[in-house]
């Protein structure tokens, strides 16, 4: 139970962080200094746009978004069912 509990936890603050980084974020949650302070952190999201503004993959954003997103979801997959398994007897 409190391992599906901190699965769901995880999951929800990765989706958050993907969520933040593309250009769908439309909260502002925080001042213009950034979060905590760091600038980088803006208050509208976008990170990605401005990391590869100057790119040859700038047109493709979102493109390059949505194969990140699945292979770092596709990767926590992984790290859980590894963790899930070490846990069981054999």
């Amino acid at each position: 139970m409190i391992r599906r509990i901190v699965s769901l936890l995880v999951i929800a603050v990765v989706a958050l962080v993907l969520f933040y980084i593309s250009r769908f974020w439309d909260f502002r949650l925080w001042g213009r200094e950034g979060l905590f302070g760091i600038e980088m952190l803006r208050p509208q999201g976008g990170l990605l746009a401005v990391w590869l503004r100057g790119t040859p993959l700038a047109a493709y954003e979102l493109l390059v978004w949505t194969v990140g997103s699945f292979l770092i979801l596709t990767g926590v997959q992984k790290l859980f069912d590894l963790t899930a398994r070490s846990g069981e007897d054999p």
